[in-house]
């Protein structure tokens, strides 16, 4: 087990029947990554703050320092005015995107197509197969987070659910289900934080750890 989920159920007990899924989560996770893929985020309310938050820990360090590769660094430096400043500044990205970010894209789908769709249509313009899908929602009933998990699945997409007990209609949708054992919404949100922030730890530490 990666050591930031071993450390997770140690300061959250009530998640240690989540561990072994959060494994599987780290795992589908780094096969994208190291296949060239990327990950779509959706959520409502607090989940979609929770989206946006989750692809500021993906695009940019976390933990741990991501310099580019020395060949991206020395193509920046040769070919730019700004080369060296960026090459030392600028981060290895792990590629994320928050569907819920896009306030034009957003509100001309509900106006046009009808706001159960705002994330489905996304998630037809950006995904790929094998890119995956990372679906919030406390209930797991979401309408527009269920479609989005719809296409995604017919699109040859993976999906990691965040969900509260029971998982709700999305469980059924996702290739890992992370249904934190409680009820209260405040709760809920509280364990995913804790739960994508370990999950981040451990896909940094794989992919840019020493």
């Amino acid at each position: 087990m990666h050591s930031e989920l071993r450390e997770l159920v140690e300061n959250y007990p009530d998640l240690q029947p989540l561990a072994a899924e959060a494994e599987r989560a780290c795992d589908l996770l780094l096969q994208c990554y190291r296949a060239g893929g990327k990950v779509l985020v959706c959520g409502n309310g607090g989940s979609a703050a929770d989206s946006e938050h989750l692809v500021g820990e993906l695009m940019k360090s976390y933990l741990l320092p991501r310099r580019l590769p020395a060949e991206r660094r020395a193509a920046l430096a040769a070919s730019v005015s700004d080369g060296a400043y960026l090459a030392d500044h600028l981060q290895a990205a792990l590629p994320a995107i928050s569907l819920v970010s896009q306030v034009a894209l957003v509100t001309a789908v509900a106006n046009d197509l009808g706001a159960d769709l705002v994330f489905a249509q996304q998630v037809v313009g950006y995904g790929r197969a094998g890119d995956v899908l990372v679906a919030i929602s406390t209930s797991g009933n979401s309408r527009n987070v269920l479609l989005a998990a719809q296409v995604a699945r017919a699109q040859g997409l993976k999906t990691i659910g965040f969900m509260g007990r029971g998982g709700g209609q999305l469980r059924g949708l996702c290739d890992v289900a992370l249904c934190v054992p409680h009820d209260r919404t405040a709760v809920v949100q509280e364990r995913h934080l804790a739960l994508y922030h370990a999950i981040c730890g451990a896909l940094e530490r794989s992919l840019f750890g020493d």
